[in-house]
């Protein structure tokens, strides 16, 4: 039966539990597990290769994304390390240069000790990255909408470019989840996750997921994801999975409240400009009617008067709480230069696009009102300093 996404979200890989008949899936809070004799097992061994709760959330994920196989990880950046444990010494990876400053931490300062090659482009130009391609050119990697300041990258087109020089391509779907976009279908060979932001969705639980198709790229990550041990935890797990299931709900209720976030703050002479690939002047609006289902619940935003106006802007809010994450059921808000990009070098921010005035808003649950009366006086508080 082909079933509907919510569906899915609730029930893929969560059968009632066969031995009590439990509906909801046990927290298996086992390290490992009773041998019938030597060479014989029930199907898990040992918990950081194999663990029941662990593998229903990887059995719901993947039917999300419209894979065959996930792998589920103690991080969302332990998920991008598993992908780059398919390179080897020697190869080359093509960038979007726009993207979370965790990742290009790992790009820019520990990987290129293994002798892996890193170059940034513009990913929102397909013609960049294919200029980019190289002989080693083995991976392609990319966000959309990208981090922090939700650009939009053609999914499509730049599988096209991997797949024609033999690259894999990795699409770090985290801003849009699987229920706005599954860049599998539209040709990419990896769907990454930090599953800690909307797919788990209540700022408890810190978690990451891969999807893929491919049975061999699959068998290769799983056996370096169990040579290296990044995996979540049975109740890591099992919260994230009680998180999933509400997904399109929850998105559907991000997205509204986003869209009356940014309209309010569009136009305000406090605010120098607003991004959000909902606006039909976005420059990637066309792309994300496309390749998406619907916008996101991030809203990014430059305010006038720099880092004095943004500081205060980000102090004086009450309803969007100053954090790191985004995606939880609360509104947050955060400072890229200080906060999620600190890893960049002032320059890279600058010609990015990220500046001192930059604010990224995760717009939560709340009532669309009260979340547009916090914006209201915090504005005024930004006014007051400059």
């Amino acid at each position: 039966m082909n079933r509907k996404f919510e569906t899915r979200a609730i029930h893929a890989g969560q059968e009632p539990d066969t031995a009590t008949g439990a509906t909801i899936t046990p927290v298996y809070q086992t390290v490992t597990f009773t041998h019938d004799a030597v060479d014989q097992n029930k199907g898990f061994a040992y918990s950081r290769t194999g663990n029941p709760t662990r593998a229903a959330l990887e059995t719901c994920l993947a039917s999300l994304e419209g894979g065959r196989f996930a792998l589920a990880y103690a991080s969302g950046m332990a998920a991008v390390a598993g992908t780059m444990q398919v390179l080897s010494a020697g190869d080359h990876v093509v960038v979007a240069d726009d993207l979370y400053g965790g990742s290009y931490r790992l790009f820019t300062r520990v990987l290129p000790r293994y002798a892996i090659r890193f170059s940034f482009v513009d990913a929102t130009r397909p013609e960049e990255v294919a200029k980019a391609m190289e002989p080693a050119t083995k991976m392609v990697w990319i966000e959309s909408p990208t981090n922090p300041l939700l650009r939009i990258v053609d999914v499509a087109a730049c599988a096209q470019i991997a797949r024609q020089h033999g690259a894999l391509l990795v699409v770090d779907n985290t801003f849009a989840t699987p229920y706005l976009q599954n860049p599998l279908a539209l040709g990419a060979h990896v769907a990454l996750h930090s599953t800690t932001k909307y797919i788990g969705g209540h700022s408890d639980v810190v978690g990451g997921a891969l999807v893929v198709d491919d049975e061999e790229l699959h068998q290769r990550l799983k056996f370096a994801q169990n040579a290296t041990g990044g995996v979540p935890g049975p109740w890591d797990a099992w919260l994230t999975l009680r998180g999933v299931k509400t997904l399109a709900v929850r998105m559907r209720q991000h997205e509204r409240g986003a869209s009356r976030v940014a309209e309010r703050l569009r136009g305000r002479p406090e605010v120098a400009s607003v991004a959000w690939p909902g606006f039909a002047d976005h420059p990637g609006h066309d792309v994300a009617r496309r390749q998406m289902r619907g916008f996101g619940g991030i809203v990014t935003l430059d305010l006038v008067g720099g880092a004095p106006a943004a500081r205060a802007f980000c102090e004086a809010l009450e309803l969007f709480s100053l954090g790191e994450s985004l995606g939880g059921v609360e509104s947050l808000v955060g400072y890229p230069w200080l906060m999620s990009h600190a890893a960049f070098p002032p320059e890279e921010k600058r010609r990015k696009g990220i500046s001192e005035a930059t604010v990224r808003l995760s717009v939560g649950l709340e009532d669309a009102d009260d979340l547009c009366a916090d914006l209201e006086q915090a504005l005024a508080a930004a006014r007051a300093a400059v």
